[in-house]
């Protein structure tokens, strides 16, 4: 397998991206044909090895402004967010979001994917069909013969090398102060339909080595034998080539000069002799459907392009989970990764000391060791009001399996390091699983692919999505001041409560609550100042999706259910862009199933047995 600027004039097979699901669908497709000529076309670098990808506790590195393992795209400026532009990073390096992401496991509810199927008219990618493929991808460590796990996949799935006393004590600490919740021997929050429930945390990490589960580790660097694979990386495409018959015949591609500046910058074309797969995520895809003249025909003349195909769906319909992390100061004694975060010798040293020699510690962690899915009770859907109420009864109420919030603990100060005193933290993080926010993400030039998108988040247009995280802010602080290793609220990223307030900020404690303390009361005036907290401070959980997505044509679809794009022949999309539909969960595990049944249809297609 290659990762060298060297390339054939024709494949079989391109797939334009190298993220999560393009490095499922090849590996698949490779093992299964090893005659297969597969080229891989990624705009980032590769990974190979290298210790901030391998090194789970590492992943901070990669949010940093310097990073060059992700891409950061920027939003308009929104009032709903407190004038702010949201800033959403995306994975741009061999893997993608696997490759940097937080390796937290979580899958999404069973109803998430039979209505993709149902209701959005995909036969085919319902729970039935999904679940075997999501269990084939996986070797679950975490506890033997769970019947929604596999047991023989690549990817490697466990608690990670430690159990830190911050995960502990904050589980104990909500199953005592949160009465209408429990925490069954053994639970598991991620058997696809469980909520309310308590839990030890699971990880995309390698119980035995200590590394993350990646997809180019387990599914693409493997492979390097095979001279029919090839991968590479620096690439820029952009644009689909197609011939006089509207069939995709290959693609355009330019040298990304930020990671191979001794390239040409002449547009080159390589050819595909039977499919072309673009897979460059919710912001690439679009991006590159439009440049090849798919789109919106508004959206094409602004720029220049000239339409090969009306399809308004192209770049609608963004979506995302909105996120906090609200940070705590926590005693010397915790077992936190924030010396490792912030390369701070003798935490880092001593944690990577372990690591190499055991493959455990704090370095294969993730930092998140509890949380819960959430739905809530009778008296807290009265407290999240009336706008609440109608999206209650309209999407939830009839999907017992939907929860509305994650909730979780995180051992790290989830924030820029630099910006606060070095110290030991841990974070209290939450966010809406289904928000009604909708975005867009479009192209703002017809040929330079580095060129800004023209992109909206949505976040927090709607009360809908606003009163839940004013409801977990408090409920998640009421955990934060009861577990024992709790010293204070780190004041700069709390709301400014007025001091007199009983609400007030505690700064520091020698310790936590009783876990019989009453409940803080927060005046109308508090409830206000956590609203407007809650706007300037919310952000992505790097959850994008829905861009090009797999519906009817005439409901603003892009792609079927053979991920066809509608209008032409020999293109398909395959990533979270395609998804029609958010999924309550992080959204690894479904761009790796999008991936395995991308795999499915396109072996089918080819003629492929043994996928």
């Amino acid at each position: 397998m290659s990762s060298t600027p060297s390339i054939n004039a024709e494949y079989d097979l391109i797939l334009a991206g190298g993220g999560t699901a393009a490095g499922v669908i090849a590996g698949r497709l490779a093992v299964a044909d090893p005659t297969l000529r597969i080229l891989i076309l990624e705009a980032g670098p590769p990974t190979h090895n290298i210790p901030i990808h391998t090194q789970p506790a590492r992943f901070f590195n990669h949010l940093l402004p310097t990073s060059t393992t992700v891409r950061f795209h920027t939003s308009k400026p929104s009032a709903a967010v407190g004038g702010r532009e949201v800033v959403v990073p995306c994975g741009q390096c061999v893997g993608g979001g696997s490759s940097v992401n937080f390796a937290m496991y979580t899958r999404a509810s069973k109803s998430d994917y039979d209505d993709w199927e149902k209701e959005f008219s995909n036969p085919g990618w319902g729970s039935e069909d999904l679940i075997p493929l999501l269990k084939k991808s996986e070797t679950y460590q975490a506890q033997p013969s769970a019947p929604t796990h596999g047991y023989s996949g690549p990817l490697k799935v466990s608690y990670g090398g430690i159990h830190t006393n911050i995960g502990k004590e904050s589980l104990a600490a909500a199953l005592a102060f949160d009465k209408e919740r429990q925490a069954p021997e053994g639970a598991d929050p991620n058997d696809f339909t469980s909520v309310n429930v308590y839990g030890r945390w699971q990880k995309w990490i390698d119980a035995e080595e200590g590394t993350r589960s990646d997809v180019p580790h387990h599914f693409l660097y493997p492979q390097e034998h095979n001279p029919n694979l090839t991968l590479l990386t620096a690439v820029h495409v952009q644009r689909v080539v197609f011939d006089q018959n509207g069939r995709a015949s290959g693609v355009e591609f330019v040298w990304n000069p930020r990671f191979l500046p001794e390239g040409d910058r002449e547009v080159h074309t390589v050819k595909a002799t039977r499919l072309v797969v673009v897979s460059a995520g919710a912001f690439g895809s679009p991006g590159i459907l439009e440049r090849s003249g798919i789109g919106r025909p508004d959206i094409l003349e602004k720029v220049g392009i000239k339409q090969l195909v009306d399809l308004p769906g192209v770049g609608e319909g963004y979506q995302d989970h909105n996120v906090l992390f609200v940070p705590y100061n926590t005693s010397p004694e915790a077992e936190t990764i924030d010396a490792i975060i912030r390369s701070e010798a003798p935490g880092f040293t001593t944690a990577l000391d372990e690591w190499l020699q055991t493959g455990k510690g704090l370095m294969a962690h993730n930092s998140i060791d509890f949380g819960f899915k959430m739905r809530p009770t009778p008296a807290e859907l009265e407290a999240f009001g009336p706008v609440f109420r109608h999206r209650w009864e309209s999407y939830f109420a009839g999907k017992p399996d939907k929860p509305v919030l994650w909730v979780g603990a995180c051992a790290m100060l989830v924030a820029d390091p630099s910006t606060a005193p070095p110290r030991k933290y841990f974070s209290m993080g939450y966010f809406n699983e289904y928000p009604v926010a909708r975005g867009y993400v479009h192209v703002t030039d017809k040929d330079d692919v580095s060129a800004p998108t023209d992109f909206s988040a949505g976040y927090l247009e709607s009360m809908a999505d606003v009163t839940p995280l004013i409801w977990a802010y408090k409920h998640t602080r009421e955990i934060a001041r009861r577990i024992p290793l709790f010293r204070g609220e780190y004041a700069p990223l709390h709301p400014r409560f007025a001091t007199d307030s009983p609400a007030a900020i505690v700064e520091r404690a020698e310790g936590p609550v009783p876990v019989d303390a009453p409940r803080i009361v927060y005046s109308a005036a508090d409830e206000a100042e956590i609203e407007r907290y809650t706007r300037e401070m919310v952000s992505t959980a790097w959850h994008s999706l829905g861009t090009c997505s797999m519906k009817p044509r005439a409901e603003g679809g892009v792609v079927d259910p053979a991920l066809n794009v509608y209008g032409v022949t020999g293109l398909k999309v395959a990533d979270m862009s395609i998804c029609p539909g958010n999924v309550g969960a992080n959204t690894y595990s479904t761009a790796v199933v999008v991936g395995e049944k991308a795999a499915v249809i396109i072996a089918d297609e080819l003629g492929i047995v043994g996928v």
